[in-house]
């Protein structure tokens, strides 16, 4: 849902000339996002992240337009690599994030839709600007490396990216416990290492690795032959085997974060930690098709996964 959970469809139709791209995006903000900004974040979410979409409907509904403006956000910034044709447009565009972050604590945000509703939201919330440039900076480093050579790297991105943005969440609910801090950090690594390995396709077809070489190399995967047949091979099996096990280990270290409570998540935090749902179902789902991710079932939505939330909601576990 954070996403990393990104539709492959948004990413695809970000590839249009930065021209024709910017010219849409001018319109489509003069048009309707100026005039209703959260609407703006909403429909933006409801698109291109159906994940992230499902989960806001848990949060109490005065602080559904800030979820959505975070949300639009972090879609935003994840889609920038993608988008842009050359290093330098990328660090432009991130660059004017940086900037729209302090016009906006300094109480004058730009007529951007996401600005405006992301200026409300700190507004009627406490949003530390640290979190934010974090995330800018780690998606600035992501312009320069698309790869990672170990899985430190690669969980330290995570944490930079995924975790971070759970802890504007947590900020905005006023849940400042540094144990729910703790066990939304170890959910976003999960949930970024699951993510990526379900778009390691998508990634393959451009010429990208996303699980760290030292993983690779132990499992002696051609990557030169996964990105030209776009199949998966034993080797890269065991290697999203691998993986995977760290994903669902983070996510047990996140669970043992509420033993004393029996499991259950306090419930006024459920509606960050629902974001754990989406990676049971993509390890479930990677379990059943013995870790080959170019079967096509990854790739289908999940029909289970908003009874899943639910119920995982009313339970207050994850």
């Amino acid at each position: 849902m954070i996403v990393e959970s990104l539709s492959l469809r948004y990413r695809c139709l970000q590839k249009l000339s930065p021209c024709r791209r910017l010219h849409t995006g001018s319109a489509l903000r003069s048009e309707a996002g100026i005039s209703n900004p959260a609407e703006y974040c909403k429909d933006l979410v409801r698109k291109h992240d159906y994940e992230g979409y499902l989960t806001s409907q848990l949060y109490p509904k005065r602080f559904q337009g800030g979820y959505f403006a975070l949300r639009a956000f972090y879609i935003e910034l994840a889609t920038v690599r993608e988008a842009v044709s050359q290093t330098t447009l990328g660090q432009a565009r991130l660059m004017f994030w940086r900037n729209v972050m302090k016009d906006i604590y300094n109480d004058k945000p730009p007529r951007h839709p996401i600005a405006l509703a992301i200026h409300e939201a700190t507004r009627n919330n406490h949003l530390p600007l640290y979190h934010f440039n974090r995330i800018i900076e780690a998606r600035e480093q992501e312009l320069h490396n698309q790869t990672h050579i170990t899985l430190e790297s690669m969980t330290s991105h995570a944490e930079s990216t995924s975790s971070t943005f759970l802890y504007l969440l947590l900020a905005m609910l006023n849940l400042p416990s540094s144990t729910l801090a703790h066990a939304a950090s170890h959910i976003g690594v999960a949930l970024s290492l699951t993510t990526l390995l379900r778009a390691l396709p998508f990634h393959a077809s451009k010429g990208v690795m996303v699980i760290p070489a030292e993983i690779t190399a132990k499992h002696n995967v051609n990557q030169q032959e996964i990105f030209s047949k776009g199949e998966s091979s034993h080797g890269l099996e065991d290697a999203v085997f691998e993986l995977a096990t760290v994903a669902n280990d983070h996510l047990l270290t996140a669970r043992d974060m509420f033993k004393e409570s029996g499991g259950r998540v306090p419930p006024e935090a459920m509606p960050v930690f629902s974001a754990a749902i989406p990676v049971v179902s993509i390890l479930s789902t990677l379990e059943a098709v013995n870790f080959n991710v170019f079967n096509p079932s990854l790739q289908i939505r999940d029909w289970r996964l908003a009874w899943q939330v639910w119920r995982s909601y009313y339970k207050r576990t994850f």
